[in-house]
Order: structure tokens, then C-alpha cells, then sequence
């Protein structure tokens, strides 16, 4: 086959590999990986190819590659040795002997084909960068608008790439509308179909709230506040366990801000959603019992090794205690990461008693 001159692609790659920083050697064999597909869909070959790109002019060679064998049963795939030995004499049986061929319009299909590869790169280059960038944001806040939502999933416009946003990730309080411009988490960065970057983001994930806060209260992004935990009920109510090493700082104070200016626009985000922000602390009973407000609490039982705490409140605080179908419980134990039970005052004394009368039972 004559040779291909293609200075122009080798120039045309030299200067990808500069500005893109992709390598001219991995290109050159992708194209020629490609070639030897082309060449046999478009000439519907079955023989056995070999195409070889010239790093330095751009050339390019297309060989069929034949088994020597004694005799031939397939002149697609074998030639003979009498024939074999007529190009390399010390050619043997088995062997493997490339010969040059030279197919109408392959130069056509060559450049093209080129191009092609060529274009393909460069959009796997971009995945490649948009992949890495939204990798390193994982765990940040991202705003965008609304391009599709229905109740299964939200797909926002991030700008360079799409926001996947699925059902559990949803508010269910919420409403979205196409055009509408909201925030959003990044909760993970994924390859999808050919190797696509998709972003999926999150408005029910604690860390949401999280970091809405850190953005609000200069505080917690400085480091002065630690924000221990949260825990959530998406739409409905969240609770916040901060903390300061700063004895001179109230970190709840700091946190609801004059008057709850800061907590309010961190309200306002979410739609309304409570926000209880309590103070950690070391000591679990003090703890549990702060996450339980607004209740009242008298005492705390803690059995430390089963992470396990009896609590008792006033008879009026128990529906308070325990929250809206549990909810208030639920997000305590949660936020503590302890087993929680609450008992009434009357509850608890009924327990004694009859624990008391079972003991004078028994000496009886």
C-alpha cells in the first residue's frame, strides 16, 4: 500500500498532547485500533490486519497478516511457504508474515477515521476533567436550575454537567419545577453509561443541613464550632449537636445568631424545616437529655455498655418527649446514637411499686 502522508496529523496531535495533555503515542493507537475495525466493516474482510501509524510522518500502513503454512486450505488467513519464501526465505511453517495491501478509498477511510478518534478523546478528555472536578466537590453545595422533575427524579443543570437527583434524595414537602433554581448536596460522583460523569445530589441528607450551616455561621467554617452531629427528618425537623473547646463561646447562641437571624436563613433554605440546634457533651446523660428539648427532663439512666438510656419526664412532657409519630425520640437517638426509652413520672413510680411489691412477695 502507498504510504499515507499525514503531517498534518502529526502536528494536529503534537499540539493536543501540548494543550490537552494528551499523549500522541496512546492517540496514534487508538487510531490504528480503530483502522483495522473500519477496514473490515467497510470492506467486509475477514483476514487478520495489522495497521501501523508512523510517529514521526504520519504514514500510514495497512497489512494483512497470513500463517505460513505447506500448503493453503484459506488464502485469506494462510499463504503458502513456496509463496512465503518468496518475500523472506527464512520464513518457516507457523510463522506469521505481514504483506502490504492496498484497498481503494482506504486513505479516505484512514482520515476520516482519524478524525473521528480524534474527536472521541477529546470528549473522554472533558469527561475525564468534569469527573475530577465534581470528585474533589463531593460533599459540597452546588446550585443549578431545574431541567426535569417528576417524583421519581429531579435532573438540574449544573452547568458543565447534569444533577441526578432521585426519589430517596428528595424533600417530600417540596415541589419542583422545571426552571426553578435550587441548591443541592453532592452526595457521590459516578461513571455512567460510556464512561459519562453523573453528579447525584441530595436536599433530605443530613449533611445538607450541615453544610448550609457551616456556610451561614462564619463560627463552624472557622473551626470554633464543631458541628458533632445531625440528624433528620427531611421536610419536617432536624437536630444539630454543636460544640466549642472555647469556653468563651456559646455555640448555640452562635449558631441561632441576635434574634435567630443566622438559623432562620437556614430555615428559609429548607422551606421551613425546624432546626433544634443543642449543645453536645461529653456526658451522655447531659447529652440525651438536651436532644430531647423543648422537653423537660427529670433524669437520665445510662447503661453505658449496652449504649442504653432510661428516661424519665414530668406526666405533661411525655407526647413532647416522644414527638409527633415518634419523630422527637427518633431524631434524639439518632443525633446521640443511643438507645433511648422515655417514661412518664407516673410511669416509672407504677414500675417501682410493683417492683417493690414483687421483692415483699417473694421474702413473704
Amino acid at each position: 500500500m502507498k504510504a499515507i502522508d499525514n503531517e498534518d496529523l502529526i502536528l494536529a496531535l503534537e499540539e493536543l498532547e501540548k494543550e490537552k495533555g494528551i499523549k500522541k503515542e496512546y492517540v496514534i493507537e487508538s487510531i490504528e485500533t480503530s483502522l483495522v475495525t473500519a477496514y473490515k466493516r467497510n470492506f467486509d474482510a475477514l483476514e487478520n490486519v495489522k495497521v501501523d501509524i508512523d510517529k514521526k510522518t504520519g504514514a500510514t500502513h495497512l497489512y494483512s497478516i497470513k500463517e505460513v503454512t505447506e500448503k493453503t486450505s484459506d488464502n485469506v488467513t494462510e499463504i503458502s511457504l513456496k509463496d512465503a519464501h518468496k518475500i523472506n526465505k527464512d520464513l518457516k511453517i507457523g510463522d506469521s508474515v505481514e504483506i502490504e495491501i492496498s484497498p481503494k478509498d482506504f486513505g479516505r477511510i484512514a482520515a476520516q477515521t482519524a478524525k473521528q478518534v480524534i474527536v472521541q478523546k477529546l470528549r473522554e478528555l472533558e469527561r475525564d476533567l468534569v469527573f475530577t472536578e465534581y470528585s474533589e466537590r463531593k460533599g459540597e453545595i452546588v446550585s443549578g436550575i431545574i431541567q426535569k422533575a417528576d417524583k421519581n427524579i429531579v435532573v438540574v443543570d449544573l452547568g458543565k454537567i447534569e444533577g441526578i437527583m432521585l426519589s430517596k434524595e428528595l424533600v417530600p414537602t417540596e415541589k419542583y419545577k422545571v426552571n426553578d433554581k435550587i441548591k443541592a448536596y453532592i452526595v457521590d460522583v459516578e461513571r455512567g453509561l460510556k464512561g459519562a460523569p453523573q453528579v447525584m445530589i441530595s436536599r433530605s441528607h443530613p449533611d445538607f443541613v450541615r453544610k448550609l450551616l457551616e456556610f451561614e455561621i462564619p463560627e463552624i467554617y472557622e473551626g470554633l464550632i464543631e458541628i458533632k452531629s445531625v440528624s433528620r427528618d427531611a421536610g419536617s425537623r432536624s437536630k444539630v449537636a454543636v460544640y466549642s473547646p472555647d469556653p468563651n463561646i456559646d455555640p448555640v447562641g452562635s449558631c441561632v445568631g441576635s434574634k435567630g437571624i443566622r438559623i432562620q436563613n437556614v430555615i428559609n433554605e429548607l422551606n421551613g424545616e425546624k432546626i433544634d440546634v443543642i449543645e453536645w457533651d461529653e456526658d451522655p446523660s447531659i447529652y440525651i437529655a438536651a436532644a430531647l428539648l423543648p422537653a423537660q427532663i427529670l433524669a437520665v439512666d445510662i447503661k453505658e455498655d449496652e449504649k442504653f438510656a432510661e428516661v424519665i419526664v414530668p406526666d405533661d412532657q411525655l407526647s413532647l418527649a416522644i414527638g409527633k409519630s415518634g419523630q422527637n425520640a427518633r431524631l434524639a437517638a439518632k443525633l446521640t446514637n443511643w438507645k433511648i426509652d422515655i417514661k412518664s413520672e407516673s410511669q416509672f413510680r407504677k414500675i417501682l411499686e410493683e417492683k417493690q411489691q414483687n421483692e415483699e412477695e417473694i421474702e413473704e
